[in-house]
């Protein structure tokens, strides 16, 4: 076997194509879009790029036929968060060989090393926490826009080299039809008696004042989390921008006290509905008979699932209530709609263990499990899991 790392076109485009031959027997993998996977590896394009370094590789079998890949990556800004300098890697995919996979992981790990780093978490993305990031373990359905499906011999290639389960993420599932716990009304009923507290679903023409409320809510909620840095203003307005070709206005809602953001429910179109009759194109030659399929499936309600982005209650709002009355808010204009079927929320910690609660209390059942991993360089240091979030 033979490791390359990528420098030209005709590896890039063999990055894309290996998945294709890996997961032709899988019913339910959905080509991730192309354009996503490279603008990850796009200087020009991907910011974090600024305060770190990633590259990748392809293993060619001794017939010259590729038979993995793999990606490492360091984010400067959170590569010593924890007890030890982490960099990560990504992006794996493999035949089911171990000495195959354990080639691609030390050439990560080697990469890292001589980079400083001490561990590397996996796999995960060079990117935000919602995308790209942990293993597909259990609950093999068709993944959410931007989040990875695996094959199932992928976790003993992991684990029988030594990485440790650092956390566990899951996503709930629940059918939109159908009454929310009397608990979440009871909720409701209570803080409606207070006039401070207020409830909306955004509106297109205001993207700029809820990408600010957006941050305000992340920046008190998230950064207490381990390697989650502040959002700044330019990173929420680009997530807003991002969003408004495919938001439905009546499913993304905020909560004020006293007009003041307190509590955002994120949800969108779960557009892998849509793009997984795409064959991960829409861009390059195939971009217009791409955008014409994307209106087409969009406009003829092709998508019937919800896909919760994001939660987040600010510190001194959170066990008061909110989740649940944030939630029936939202649910007393979705049911009626009618537009939707079934809604999938996403990327739970099990160290987020208010979360796990809202979710269930809102009638959610663990549908999927991703774990992402630790490998700690030497073996012989103490291997601490994720802290619990009190």
């Amino acid at each position: 076997m033979k490791i390359v790392e990528i420098k030209d076109s005709a590896q890039k485009n063999a990055f894309l194509e290996l998945p294709v031959a890996l997961y032709k027997n899988e019913k339910n993998w959905i080509r991730p879009l192309d354009s996503d996977i490279e603008g990850i590896f796009d200087k020009e394009v991907n910011k974090y790029f600024r305060h770190g370094e990633a590259t990748r590789w392809l293993l060619y079998s001794d017939d010259h036929n590729v038979i993995g890949r793999i990606a490492a990556f360091i984010d400067n800004k959170t590569a010593k968060t924890s007890e030890y300098k982490t960099g990560g890697c990504g992006f794996f995919e493999c035949i089911d060989d171990q000495a195959a996979a354990n080639l691609l992981f030390d050439t990560a790990k080697e990469w890292l090393i001589a980079r400083g780093m001490e561990a590397m978490e996996g796999p995960i993305n060079f990117g935000e926490r919602l995308n790209w990031w942990g293993l597909l373990v259990d609950g093999f359905y068709e993944p959410v826009y931007g989040m990875p499906y695996h094959l199932a011999y992928y976790r003993p290639l992991f684990e029988n080299y030594g990485f440790k389960e650092y956390y566990q993420q899951y996503t709930f599932h629940r059918f939109v039809e159908g009454d929310l716990p009397p608990i979440y009304q009871e909720k409701a009923d209570r803080l409606a008696r207070d006039p401070a507290y207020t409830f909306k679903h955004i509106e297109k023409n205001k993207l700029e004042q809820y990408g600010e409320d957006f941050r305000t809510v992340y920046n008190k909620a998230w950064t207490k989390h381990a390697g989650v840095r502040e959002m700044p203003k330019a990173q929420a307005m680009a997530m807003m921008n991002q969003l408004k070709p495919i938001l439905d206005e009546e499913i993304i809602w905020f909560a004020y006290y006293n007009n003041e953001p307190i509590a955002f429910f994120i949800m969108i179109p779960e557009l892998n509905q849509i793009f997984k009759h795409l064959n991960g194109k829409l861009k390059g030659k195939w971009d217009i008979v791409a955008k014409l399929k994307f209106l087409y499936h969009k406009y003829t309600g092709s998508c019937k699932k919800m896909f919760g982005v994001v939660f987040g209650v600010v510190p001194e709002f959170q066990s008061k209530g909110l989740e649940g009355a944030i939630v029936m808010a939202a649910a007393k204009v979705i049911q009626p709609m009618g537009r939707y079927t079934e809604f999938e929320m996403n990327w739970i910690g099990n160290f987020n263990p208010k979360m796990i609660k809202v979710a269930e209390a809102a009638g959610g059942k663990i549908r999927k499990v991703h774990i992402t991993y630790k490998y700690i360089f030497d073996q012989s240091k103490p291997f601490y899991p994720m802290k619990m979030i009190e």
